[in-house]
């Protein structure tokens, strides 16, 4: 039917029916728009929290190196020491690492086109101060007690020091005068009251007194290891004992700790003190095998690092024989205690 032959009474029914289904749609539409407004607004999904990082070195934190095969091996990170510290990733990478004072010593290798070692220093806002180009893979690093002095050693042949043909080069560097000895073996050794030449001579392992000139170190030559007592200013060495490898002065200046070998060619290391005025010797309570050189938590506590499978993790041990063994960091190595 065509809408021009419709009466006029059935064109204004049909009005009416379509005002009508218009109100219904808009009071539909006005009821639902009502209904979402009064409905509570989801809440926003909270923001991700940044991970805590340290930028700093502050005193009381224990500094360290993750270790394993997590994607963060290599990275130095923060925790304040006693009980449920947060770890603080710090962003440095190094393969061995070491602080005090303000001051931090990062070793690292950097591959790419040209495989380069370095020794950075960095201040206590972990800014580089000064790098060393040097050869060779990281063993081991130390910061003086005042953050004056560092020193490093760097494999330049084989890769452990159960290696028949090893060798090592140990550096040192007054940050304060800028005064670098690239090897100790550029130092006078003196042992049994006469000058020592040799050359096999291998250095490793520094650790300085507090007045940031003599330092110890182990020297090694034909097949065995001695502890040294060094003058940095003099250039001079001496042999004090047989047998004593990778000391570590503790904070008071009275005690070295140090390996020593007491087992067969696979467990060879214990962990001994040695009083510097008796000469007393004492062996820890560690009863594991540990190759690395030991840092003081303070001066009762020892702490070092000890092989797991394909990771590492720090342990403590009273520093007076007493006691056992506890552990501190999982997965972890190179402590320093600030």
């Amino acid at each position: 039917m065509k809408v021009g032959s419709l009466s006029g009474r059935a064109r204004v029914a049909i009005l009416v029916v379509a005002v009508l289904l218009a109100g219904a749609v808009g009071t539909v539409y006005v009821l639902r728009a009502r209904s979402q407004a009064a409905r509570p607004a989801p809440a926003a999904a909270p923001a991700a929290r940044p991970a805590p990082s340290a930028t700093a070195l502050d005193a009381g934190d224990l500094l360290a190196v993750r270790a394993g095969p997590a994607a963060d091996s290599g990275q130095v990170f923060a925790i304040e020491r006693g009980d449920g510290g947060e770890q603080r990733p710090t962003g440095l990478h190094c393969k061995r690492f070491y602080a005090a004072a303000g001051t931090a010593l990062c070793l690292r290798v950097s591959t790419g086109l040209v495989t380069r070692s370095e020794a950075i220093v960095l201040d206590r806002g972990l800014r580089e101060l000064r790098k060393v180009p040097l050869s060779g893979i990281p063993s081991r690093a130390r910061v003086s007690a005042s953050g004056r002095m560092a020193a490093w050693t760097f494999f330049v042949a084989g890769d452990s020091y159960l290696s028949v043909g090893f060798s090592t080069r140990a550096g040192i560097l007054d940050t304060r005068t800028g005064t670098l000895v690239k090897s100790l073996e550029d130092f006078t050794l003196v042992k049994d009251g006469r000058v020592h030449s040799a050359a096999d001579l291998n250095y490793w392992g520094v650790t300085f007194a507090a007045d940031d000139n003599r330092f110890y170190a182990t020297v090694s030559s034909a097949g065995k290891t001695y502890l040294v007592q060094g003058d940095f200013a003099a250039r001079r060495m001496r042999v004090l004992r047989e047998n004593a490898e990778c000391p570590s002065l503790s904070p008071d200046g009275t005690r070295v700790a140090y390996k020593k070998r007491v087992g067969d060619a696979t467990d060879p290391w214990r962990l001994y003190t040695l009083d510097l005025r008796s000469g007393r010797e004492t062996a820890l309570a560690e009863t594991a095998n540990v190759d690395d050189q030991a840092a003081w938590l303070d001066d009762r506590t020892v702490m070092y690092g000890r092989l797991r499978g394909d990771s590492s993790d720090v342990w403590q041990v009273p520093a007076d024989g007493s006691g056992t063994s506890r552990l501190l960091l999982k997965d972890a190595y190179s402590p320093a205690a600030m």
